[in-house]
């Protein structure tokens, strides 16, 4: 295995996976994130996937938490952090920022069926300000780099699941209507200055085309976080996509003539998008 370009060495990395994996429920475990997709710099943490099915040992979680903490921990159950995160821990490994996060492999195979089928379903979650997509925990395991895997459900998903389906790229793209429809209804707001409402529905559809340009390329995209630098980084994205989506939410406006002019730019923006995804 090629080591990380963090702090974290890789053989105390193993050895965590490999002890999450002798708690009862835990099925796998995978690194995620910034430091899987190669896009992490020194400060990243480290995120790990922990596979399991119920009933999980919380308390063996713990126990290992803290062994390779060094501290008594705070271990959560699972559905503690809510119904789309989950659960988990956060701790500190020899003094890098290391972050459990339970994933149920029942869900993920949920997730990957729901995504056959084409549906988004984008759902509230504290942290996820564009909504957490239920197909994320198929492209999490699919984005990932499996590390302990016993009985090797998760690598068998991780290569199932390395695309999106076709029925989900289609649909990401038609999502492109939500950013008309949103954009077409800012006529209003925009004679009233209401620049934080603006606000609000240009970080949407700024989310909406990073989708449908990533559904477009057969790219999973499971987090808003860097969505804007992802998106202009494909293949076939309009040209200084991200320059244009960060430039609409960096210099919005404050009275109606501003506005009006950024809401023309983001119309143009979406133009350009659906161009580049019926190409």
């Amino acid at each position: 295995m090629p080591p990380n370009d963090g702090p974290l060495s890789e053989s105390t990395l193993q050895a965590l996976a490999d002890r999450l994996c002798q708690v009862s429920g835990v099925l796998g475990v995978a690194l995620g994130g910034s430091r899987a997709r190669g896009t992490a710099s020194a400060e990243s943490d480290y995120d790990l996937g922990v596979y399991y099915r119920r009933p999980l040992d919380v308390a063996g979680v713990q126990r290992v938490a803290e062994e390779f903490a060094g501290v008594p921990t705070q271990v959560s159950a699972p559905g503690a952090w809510g119904p789309w995160v989950d659960g988990g821990a956060w701790i500190s490994v020899q003094g890098v920022p290391v972050d459990l996060i339970y994933r149920e492999l029942e869900r993920v195979d949920d997730a990957w069926s729901d995504a056959g089928a084409g549906l988004v379903q984008p759902h509230a979650q504290v942290g996820h300000p564009l909504g957490f997509p239920q197909f994320a925990y198929a492209g999490e395991l699919a984005l990932a780099r499996v590390l302990a895997d016993p009985s090797g459900s998760l690598q068998r998903r991780h290569d199932l699941m390395a695309a999106p389906p076709a029925p989900l790229r289609l649909a990401l793209v038609a999502g492109l209507w939500e950013a008309r429809f949103l954009l077409g209804g800012l006529r209003g707001v925009v004679a009233r200055g209401d620049t934080a409402h603006v606000a609000g529905v240009l970080f949407r559809v700024v989310g909406i085309c990073a989708h449908a340009l990533h559904g477009h390329a057969g790219r999973w995209l499971v987090t808003d976080k860097g969505m804007v630098a992802a998106a202009g980084a494909l293949p076939g994205a309009p040209a200084a996509f991200a320059e244009r989506a960060h430039g609409l939410l960096g210099a919005l406006g404050r009275t109606p003539a501003e506005l009006a002019r950024t809401a023309a730019d983001a119309a143009r923006l979406v133009d350009d998008v659906e161009a580049a995804c019926t190409r």
